[in-house]
């Protein structure tokens, strides 16, 4: 439980705060918590069956990442409305349906991040309309290719690891 809090920064997309927290056993301890507003990312499907990936420039690593389409969710702003809004802006598709595969909480550790994972079919294609501090290349791809690409530590991303198994999965019970 959540005791006392202090904020240390807060920025445009996240911030910090130093949290003191009663633990179960009733001792106290503080904790660095990084906030972030979450995020949805989805798999988009072509009729073909192939999945569209995404090869985006993340400043953080430095380079180029082989990903899912995915962004932050906007004040107010449901994660299905956030998938359909990056599947436009990063991928140039916009979907007839899009269907809940799950959520992920990428670093428990020290983030109270949440990402919620959608797959979307029924694309049409549309301008992609890319924000000024992105770059990304579009990269279809047989399911197949990027599992195996998962498989050979080539996609390291979690979330999208996580959303091409939980599709994988689901196409198998079907």
């Amino acid at each position: 439980m959540k005791l006392a809090e202090k904020k240390i920064f807060d920025g445009r997309i996240v911030a910090l705060a130093i949290e003191e927290h009663q633990l179960p056993n009733g001792r106290r301890a503080e904790f660095e918590v990084l906030h972030h507003p979450g995020g949805a990312a989805v798999l988009p499907l072509l009729d073909d069956g192939r999945v569209v990936l995404i090869r985006q420039y993340r400043s953080a690593l430095g380079g180029m990442l082989l990903e899912i389409p995915a962004g932050r969710l906007e004040p107010n702003e449901s994660p299905e409305a956030c998938v359909r809004r990056e599947l436009v802006e990063e991928v140039g598709y916009r979907a007839d349906q899009v269907e809940k595969l799950g959520e992920m909480l990428p670093a428990v550790g020290f983030c109270d991040e949440r990402i919620h994972l959608f797959v979307a079919t029924g694309l049409t294609a549309v301008p992609q309309a890319l924000e000024p501090d992105e770059y990304i290349e579009v990269l279809p791809l047989p399911l197949d290719e990027a599992l195996a690409m998962v498989a050979r530590g080539e996609i390291p991303d979690g979330k999208t690891q996580l959303a091409l198994l939980l599709w994988q999965k689901r196409q198998a019970v079907r």
